[in-house]
């Protein structure tokens, strides 16, 4: 079940493995990866096809379901699941929403103005998960803050089904995002045919979506040889639950296992200052696991998961720094005690009456995240992910003459004489 140490006992070579998860030391994947890229960068829609016969197990005659189709689709969806999707989507783009604002200008000195304004990212692409399970909450995770952003061209690509069709509850989300057509591809194939583009699907400027570690090493490699840029490196999920004795095991244990029953490589851990708590959560484990849907998945995930022991709150929080967690509970009713010693998390999830489910699917916050210990550098996605953000300057008569012999000087020193020249000119 869950391996369970002690951190007083665990060594600096032990912690630092500890910490570390989805690695390829033996350059693998990133082999495989790049045979895709290849073949998709010569031969289009045709490596397309030949992949979702290989991968998916289906012959597509199209590579792509069109509105008409959508609109089919979404229809076999129930008015309660509809409703359901729909709370989700104000909540996601109530939150979002917030982020867009214009910033002052700014006088750095008489008559030299500064400032920046947003400009959206023309044409983005989405990937949206559809391995061993469809996730229509990514879609709007993604969808929404690029319609906020105002991009103008929004390129989604998502594995298909068994039946050669997208997933009803991706069409549906489809049509509320009002995106008029789904590119049916997965995996790396997918990021490649969206970084070079093909016959049939656009190439893009920016690449959005979290995936297998395939998915993320062709992101990671599609960005340092293209010109194509990418959200963050979001691969297999995760969680880390710091909890006291203030925690229910009960629901420590349901946490533990929603994360798990992503896929075989996700990695649930929790770090506790409670041994009896670490126990008693085994023991809830035990019980809930079994009963599970998804529980081969889930198990091996679990068996590839461990609690640690914690004397303090404080090595807890040491501990969760340095593992850089993609999600952050604080299960304790005293989480506003250590709220402040967070330094590197994805997003946080406070009390225990605050599942991290309720982040990934409808609070309104963005669950496409930084995973792998990239939030010790990486946001989630926002809609600052989908703009950029251009400065701008102006300076007018009685600016230049203030700014003027500054630049001038400083031109100097560098040895550049025709930037000098070109403020000289105009004083």
């Amino acid at each position: 079940m869950l391996k369970v140490y002690n951190y007083n006992e665990l060594s600096e070579a032990e912690l630092e493995q500890l910490t570390q998860r989805n690695t390829d030391s033996g350059n693998e994947i990133r082999e495989t990866v790049e045979q895709i890229l290849a073949n998709v960068k010569q031969n289009g829609d045709q490596a397309l096809r030949d992949y979702a016969l290989a991968f998916d197990k289906v012959t597509l005659n199209e590579l792509f379901t069109g509105e008409a189709e959508i609109a089919e689709l979404a229809g076999q969806v129930s008015d309660t699941q509809k409703e359901a999707i729909k709370t989700a989507y104000q909540n996601i783009f109530k939150f979002h929403q917030t982020q867009i604002h214009p910033e002052e200008k700014v006088e750095t000195m008489p008559g030299v103005t500064c400032w920046r304004e947003l400009r959206p990212i023309e044409k983005v692409g989405l990937y949206i998960p559809g391995g061993t399970a469809v996730l229509p909450s990514t879609f709007l995770m993604l969808g929404i803050p690029a319609k906020i952003a105002g991009c103008k061209e929004i390129v989604v690509c998502s594995p298909p089904q068994k039946d050669g069709k997208i997933n009803p509850y991706i069409a549906f989300v489809a049509q509320l995002l009002s995106i008029k057509k789904v590119f049916l591809v997965g995996g790396a194939q997918a990021v490649a045919a969206m970084a070079y583009g093909t016959e049939s699907i656009p190439k893009v400027d920016k690449i959005f979506g979290p995936g297998n570690q395939y998915v993320t090493k062709a992101k990671t490699i599609v960005q340092s040889t293209t010109v194509t840029a990418i959200d963050m490196p979001a691969g297999p999920s995760e969680v880390l639950i710091i909890a006291d004795e203030t925690a229910n095991p009960v629901f420590v244990a349901a946490d533990l296992l929603a994360q798990a029953e992503h896929g075989i490589d996700s990695q649930s851990v929790l770090v506790s200052t409670s041994k009896k708590l670490i126990e008693e959560t085994i023991v809830e484990l035990e019980k809930q696991l079994p009963v599970l849907p998804r529980a081969e998945i889930t198990k091996k995930a679990i068996t590839n998961s461990y609690a640690v022991f914690t004397d303090t709150f404080s090595v807890a929080m040491d501990f969760s720094n340095r593992y850089a967690p993609e999600h952050l509970i604080l299960a304790t009713d005293n989480w506003q005690q250590i709220t402040d010693q967070i330094i590197n998390a994805g997003s946080v999830f406070l009390g225990n009456l605050t599942p991290e489910s309720a982040g990934d699917y409808a609070s309104g916050t963005n669950h496409t995240l930084p995973t792998s210990a990239y939030a010790r550098a990486y946001s989630g996605v926002s809609v600052d992910s989908f703009v950029k953000k251009i400065t701008f300057q102006h300076i007018t008569e009685t600016g230049i003459q203030n700014i003027g012999k500054t630049v001038e000087i400083l031109a100097e020193l560098e040895g550049l004489q025709a930037h000098k020249n070109a403020v000289t000119v105009r004083l």
